[in-house]
């Protein structure tokens, strides 16, 4: 199914007041992937049009939050111009056809998917199942959340995975985690309330690297389950577009 609206058919845009100064747009209809879509499009817009008064875009997993000077423009004028220009702009050609795709290993053993048991009891299905429907996902990259980590939808899970009752105090970076039917994976160590179902060997955000990461919003992932002898030969290396393939090593 296409996550493209019909052409011809703009999207049903909500902008709601958030505060004095910001208001917080989406795509009020259509699949999560279609407002989600709809959503990193509008940014895309505002970003090139950059309406008078506008101060920054905030990008969310369907929504996107849009401060501006509210000594310069108001909600109401903000959110015509938007509409406006999503209107004349919604289905020229934009960065996503450009998009790049990323194959991202990962390994799978007791120590590095420390939540898979749960998460396979919690949707009913065996530990193998779990694993297969994420490989068999294209994720689009919705956001960078903190620390510049990927986060993803939609995980063809048969239904949402919970969050943990207790978040852990420290994950390992590289970790593979779902909530919901999204995926993330931690650039770096630190705290997590998401469910730890995998590993990649490889290093997704480097400060030394110019730009930190190969990825951006809009960008799309598949992950591929690999054996732990693989860990040695790619751990470290940076996550580039070529730095795995499906059936193979590039």
């Amino acid at each position: 199914m296409s996550t493209h609206p019909e052409p011809g058919h703009l999207p049903d845009i909500k902008a709601v007041p958030f505060g004095d100064s910001a208001l917080m747009v989406s795509v009020a209809s259509g699949t999560v992937e279609e407002r989600q879509t709809g959503s990193r499009r509008i940014r895309e817009i505002l970003l090139d049009v950059r309406p008078h008064g506008l101060q920054d875009v905030v990008a969310g997993v369907d929504s996107i939050l849009v401060e501006f000077d509210c000594l310069a423009v108001g909600h109401a004028q903000l959110a015509q111009t938007i509409r406006l220009a999503a209107a004349g702009r919604f289905h020229q050609e934009n960065g996503q056809a450009d998009g790049k795709h990323f194959v991202i290993p990962m390994v799978v053993n007791e120590a590095f998917a420390p939540d898979l048991p749960d998460v396979a009891a919690e949707l009913g299905i065996s530990q193998e199942a779990v694993l297969g429907h994420l490989e068999d996902s294209v994720l689009s990259i919705n956001l960078l959340a903190s620390a510049m980590a990927p986060m993803m939808g939609t995980v063809q899970f048969p239904g949402q995975v919970s969050r943990c009752r207790e978040p852990r105090t420290n994950v390992d970076p590289g970790s593979v985690m779902v909530a919901g039917t999204n995926a993330i994976i931690q650039p770096f160590p630190g705290p997590t309330g998401w469910k730890v179902i995998g590993r990649t060997p490889l290093t997704i955000c480097d400060i030394r690297e110019d730009p930190p990461t190969s990825y951006t919003p809009g960008d799309t992932v598949r992950f591929k389950v690999v054996p732990g002898s693989e860990w040695d030969r790619l751990a470290g290396q940076f996550l580039r577009t070529d730095s795995y393939t499906i059936g193979g090593t590039p």
